[in-house]
């Protein structure tokens, strides 16, 4: 599949009207999501933080009425909406992970001599909570530990009640 870019004017309004102040800006989001799913055949949505901000602009009582904006389709299916006219925001994280995987393979080129085998690398044991846990201190003396205490000693003696331990049975 290519790589689809349309750009749309979305009407808002009709739809944020129909429910009280409080969840307008939320309908006018679930609103464009619904606008996108109908013209671009994806179930898969996301929205730009330029978009979002937009949406936001003025609170949860007052969304835009419409908004236009830039959609990509890309190859997986995911369709990517933007502010019309917003900078293009690349995914950083494919950028780092392909830095990363060539410096690895650059560091292992240069640490093994031509003609020699690697070694097997070592494994290491990440610390686990349970070995840096410190023995737990004795809690100091609450003053309700101390009646449970006085009340078995009471019961061993044939006094039934504390407060009663000056009546005899």
């Amino acid at each position: 599949m290519a790589k689809i870019e349309r750009t749309y004017n979305i009407p808002l309004r009709k739809e944020w009207l129909k429910v009280p102040r409080y969840k307008r800006t939320n309908k006018a989001v679930v609103a464009l999501k619904a606008f996108l799913l109908r013209h671009m055949k994806s179930s898969e949505i996301k929205i730009g933080p330029y978009l979002n901000k937009r949406m936001w602009e003025h609170g949860i009582k007052n969304p835009p009425h419409h908004v236009k904006v830039n959609v990509v389709k890309d190859e997986k299916g995911i369709v990517t909406a933007e502010l019309f006219g917003a900078p293009v925001v690349e995914k950083k994280e494919a950028k780092k992970k392909a830095k990363k995987a060539e410096e690895v393979k650059a560091e292992a080129e240069k640490e093994i001599p031509a003609g020699t085998a690697p070694a097997e690398p070592k494994e290491e044991k990440p610390e686990t909570a349970e070995a840096k846990k410190e023995p737990k201190k004795a809690k100091p003396a609450m003053p309700g530990n101390n009646l449970q205490k006085k009340s078995k000693n009471l019961k061993e003696t044939g006094v039934a009640n504390p407060k009663n331990k000056f009546k005899s049975a």
